[in-house]
């Protein structure tokens, strides 16, 4: 493909990609995370995460912004036909992403116990050293993508990812069983477990420079001007800057809340740093399962931004208008559901994924963020959907208003030895679904074509109530039955008085897993029939799809 004669990319086209490789690399991650959860003590889950809440921030000032202006300024000149432009803002780009990504490994490299210190869990010092050169590699191979992902070109940044995600399986479950084989302390073990996220960036930077080298061999020679370095950079400046700073609100507002909620169970709820740490393991373990809806959405927010200023850049504003509604009810169709279902089997799927834990506290905070979930991804797209239209600046305002209840509720709360730790999913509920609420007030009133929240909204949220209803009723009756049943076949009738504890625990595991795998079948049936029988997706969104014609007439869509 010549960047002459580019081939026609369609909204969901690259989104496909992305979403394919998005699922592999959460199949991976389940069977990273879930074992891994076996492996490390609660405690040490905490010091595991810890470590990311320090990593994502510094990612996040080292990338968050910088991405999306590339991808942004890259779609713009590339749909204008100007390849010295495209280059010469990806050079400048460059040097900024390794500038910040050498800052950024430097600090978490020479500081580790300072930042453990600052986290009220001194245990997590082995994990933020090992992730720290992870924040170095990491810097280059996002300028790659937002590279890549302005030229409408997904397949790099998909296969890097399945890259990381990898080595972060192979690496960090073989390390962190064979540290636990050989009786090491359960903070290094974390460590180790944690080692496979810095050698899969390296090996995923070092794709995408491949296929950066063999783009460059396809391109043709360009006869257009670039723009000064200094008018380049500060575009870029421009829109990154306030990117960057919506985005490290909320890293910033995690860092603070994972710092005051083991300092507050700690001083105010009368903890040890023992308990607490297995206190906030347990509202990880949930906060893992709560943080995949979300990641669903980033085919969506990666495409959003290019898709839409393309279209704004040829003033087809009716066309950036249909992206934008399109993207939220796709949003609607797909995060909703996934909400409503956490929310429904929380406990269950605690049971079935994390046994060892306790299963009570962890299933009640995980449907409490099962609600959240659904917020968090309408407030990652609509953020999107600004930040394409040049509003970059509102999502700073509305996270941060967010952001400031969260850590006033946490902070009281989490404070009383009654509510402790349950008090950090009601934060985190309350933070989103105010972020949402005012973003969504606020595209509504801005963009020059008004988007229907009535077309957006109402037939996924009904599709989803109904198909919430029969998931608790088809768990509630199977769980009963088939924790009988395979107690009669294990034992037989009359031995059923003399099981054991553990007998019964094994039972119920069983029971509770052919009933969770039950109840998610006959949800995704009702649901899937719903959205169809109520046209919650229409002719004009499946269009915006490959093979969206064949589509709508496979599935009759009118």
């Amino acid at each position: 493909m010549s960047a002459s004669t580019p081939k026609k990319n369609t909204f969901f086209g690259g989104a496909a990609i992305l979403a394919a490789s998005v699922v592999l690399v959460k199949v991976i991650g389940a069977l990273y995370k879930i074992p891994l959860g076996g492996i490390l003590t609660d405690a040490a889950f905490a010091d595991f995460n810890t470590a990311y809440y320090i990593y994502s921030l510094l990612i996040i000032i080292s990338t968050g912004g910088l991405p999306v202006a590339l991808s942004k300024m890259v779609s713009e000149a590339h749909a204008q036909n100007r390849g010295n432009q495209v280059q010469k803002v990806f050079r400048l780009s460059m040097v900024a992403f390794c500038t910040l990504g050498a800052l950024s490994c430097a600090i978490m490299l020479f500081f580790p116990k300072q930042l453990a210190e600052l986290m009220n869990n001194s245990h997590s010092y082995w994990s933020i050293l090992a992730l720290a050169p992870a924040l170095f590699f990491i810097c280059p191979m996002s300028a790659l993508r937002g590279y890549f992902q302005g030229h409408s070109l997904m397949t790099p940044t998909a296969v890097s990812q399945v890259i990381e995600a990898l080595c972060k399986l192979v690496i960090g479950l073989a390390l962190a069983k064979m540290m636990v084989g050989a009786g090491m302390d359960e903070s290094q073990t974390a460590g180790g477990a944690i080692l496979g996220v810095s050698v899969g960036c390296a090996l995923g930077m070092v794709y995408m420079f491949f296929c950066y080298g063999r783009f460059r061999l396809s391109l043709p020679k360009f006869r257009d001007r670039p723009d000064e370095s200094e008018k380049i950079l500060s575009t870029l400046t421009k829109l990154a800057i306030p990117i960057t700073l919506g985005s490290s609100v909320m890293a910033v507002v995690n860092l603070l809340d994972s710092s005051i909620i083991m300092g507050r169970l700690q001083d105010a709820a009368g903890f040890t740093e023992e308990t607490a740490r297995t206190l906030k393991g347990i509202y990880d373990k949930a906060m893992t399962l709560y943080n995949l809806p979300a990641s669903f959405m980033v085919p969506l927010t990666a495409s959003v931004v290019p898709a839409v200023s393309a279209a704004r850049a040829t003033k087809n504003y009716r066309q950036a208008a249909q992206v934008s509604e399109t993207a939220l009810r796709t949003t609607a169709l797909l995060a909703i559901p996934a909400g409503v279902g956490l929310f429904a089997l929380g406990e269950p799927i605690i049971r079935l994924l994390y046994p060892s834990t306790d299963v009570a506290l962890a299933g009640w905070m995980l449907s409490m963020l099962g609600l959240a979930s659904i917020c968090v991804c309408i407030m990652l797209v609509c953020n999107s959907i600004m930040q394409a239209h040049r509003l970059v600046s509102i999502p700073v305002l509305t996270t941060a208003i967010g952001c400031v209840l969260k850590i006033i509720i946490n902070y009281v709360l989490v404070g009383k030895p009654d509510i402790n730790i349950q008090g950090g999913p009601i934060g985190t509920l309350v933070c989103f679904a105010v972020i949402a609420l005012l973003d969504l007030v606020i595209i509504k009133l801005a963009l020059p074509r008004s988007l229907s929240y009535v077309r957006v909204f109402a037939k996924p949220a009904a599709a989803a109530a109904a198909m919430g209803a029969s998931v608790w009723a088809v768990y509630g009756l199977a769980s009963k039955l088939l924790v009988k049943l395979t107690a009669f076949q294990a034992l037989g009738e009359d031995e059923m008085p003399l099981l054991t504890e553990a007998g019964e625990a094994i039972l119920s595991w069983k029971g509770n897993a052919l009933s969770v795998i039950a109840a998610i079948g006959v949800g995704v049936i009702v649901y899937f029939a719903l959205v169809l029988l109520t046209h919650a997706i229409s002719r004009e969104d499946l269009a915006l799809m490959p093979k969206g014609d064949k589509i709508a007439r496979l599935l009759r869509i009118p």
